[in-house]
C-alpha cells in the first residue's frame, strides 16, 4: 500500500510517498480502507518537532514523539473510509461498513491507505449526513472542543467567548457552544473569518486584528482560547466573577473516548454539528497540505482524500 512517511523531523519536505506492506487485521481488529483524512496542526507540530508547550509537558511530548528522530512514521490523527475485513473475533463491524475514527490512542497512522483499529478504539459507523472528507475531519477538532468545554459547566444563557474562533477546534467549539449548550457565543477571529463564524451560531463576532477584547469591557461565563495563543492572565480579564478560564493545550487532556465520538455523530445527523472544509487536497500533494497549515490561517479543517474516480463520496 501507498503510505506518506517521514523519518526525521523538518520542514514538509522531510514527508514521502512509499510503497509499505498492507497490514492484516488481529483478531479484534478491523482493516479499513481509507478514504479520507486530514492534516492537522498536530500533524505539522510533530513533523517539525517545533513544540507549543515548555517544562515537563515539552520533555514528556519529546519522550513520546521520540528524541533523535519520529518513533511513528506515518502522521494522521483521523481518518473516514470503508471497513475492508475484519478480525475472526471483531463483532462491532462488518465489511463494508462506513466508518470514521480518531487514531490518536493507536499510533496515527491516518495518512496511508490502509488502517488497522482495534474494536474498542475510537470508531463508529459514518454519519448518514456526512461525505467521508466531512467525516474524517470530525473527529480530532470535535472531540477537543468537547473535551473542553465539559469543564466549563456551560449552563443555557450564560455567555461564552471563543477565541479562534475559525480553527478546526473553533469552529467546533462556537456550533457546540451555542447548538448543544445553548449559551450566547462570541467569537474571536480575524476579519476575513467573521461571516463564516457568524454562521456557525455567533451571536457576536470581533476582530482580533482590529479590536481587543478585553477593553471592551464585556465580561463571560466562559473564556475559552481555541488555538493556545493567549496569555491566561489576558483571557482571564474578560472572566464574570466565579467565570471558567480554557486553554486548548491545559484542558483537552483525558483522552479520547467512543462514547465523545458517538456524541458528536448524534449532534452530526441532528443537524446541529457540522465540520468546517477550508481545502480538499489529493494524496499525493501532501507536502503542500502541509505548507497551507503551518501558515496559520486555515479555516476549519484541510482533508486529504484518497478516494479514486468513480467512488462514492
Amino acid at each position: 500500500m501507498k503510505a506518506i512517511l517521514y523519518t526525521q523531523y523538518g520542514p514538509p519536505e522531510v514527508l514521502h510517498l512509499a510503497d509499505i506492506p498492507k497490514p492484516t487485521p488481529r483478531d479484534n481488529e478491523v482493516l479499513v480502507k481509507v478514504h479520507a483524512t486530514t492534516v492537522t496542526i498536530g500533524d505539522t507540530i510533530m513533523r517539525s518537532f517545533n513544540l507549543p508547550v515548555s517544562g515537563v509537558q515539552k520533555l514528556m511530548a519529546r519522550l513520546f514523539l521520540g528524541i533523535r528522530g519520529p518513533k511513528r512514521s506515518i502522521l494522521g490523527m483521523e481518518l473516514a473510509g470503508v471497513v475492508e475485513s475484519v478480525g475472526k473475533k471483531m463483532t462491532r463491524f462488518k465489511p463494508g461498513d462506513a466508518v470514521f475514527a480518531s487514531t490518536f490512542a493507536v499510533n496515527f497512522g491516518g495518512h496511508a491507505e490502509y488502517k488497522c483499529l482495534p474494536e474498542n478504539g475510537v470508531i463508529a459507523i459514518k454519519p448518514v449526513n456526512l461525505s467521508y472528507e466531512e467525516a474524517a475531519a470530525v473527529p480530532g477538532g470535535g472531540m477537543t472542543a468537547w473535551r473542553c468545554l465539559k469543564k466549563g459547566k456551560i449552563q443555557p444563557g450564560q455567555k461564552v467567548l471563543i477565541y479562534g474562533a475559525s480553527g478546526a477546534v473553533g469552529t467546533n467549539a462556537v456550533q457546540l457552544a451555542n447548538r448543544h449548550f445553548g449559551a450566547e457565543v462570541t467569537g474571536v477571529c480575524s476579519g476575513a473569518n467573521l461571516e463564516l463564524v457568524k454562521s456557525l451560531g455567533a451571536s457576536r463576532v470581533i476582530d482580533y486584528t482590529r479590536q481587543d477584547f478585553t477593553q471592551s469591557g464585556a465580561t463571560y461565563n466562559v473564556v475559552f482560547d481555541a488555538v493556545g495563543k493567549l496569555l491566561p492572565a489576558q483571557g482571564k480579564k474578560a472572566l464574570k466573577p466565579g467565570g471558567i478560564y480554557l486553554n486548548v493545550h491545559a484542558d483537552s487532556d483525558g483522552g479520547e473516548k467512543l462514547e465523545n465520538l458517538l456524541l458528536l455523530k448524534e449532534l452530526v445527523e441532528a443537524g446541529k454539528l457540522k465540520p468546517v472544509i477550508d481545502r480538499v487536497y489529493p494524496f499525493e500533494q501532501i507536502v503542500e497540505a502541509h505548507r497551507y497549515v503551518e501558515q496559520g490561517h486555515k479555516k476549519g479543517n484541510v482533508v486529504i482524500s484518497l478516494q479514486k474516480p468513480g467512488e462514492t463520496k
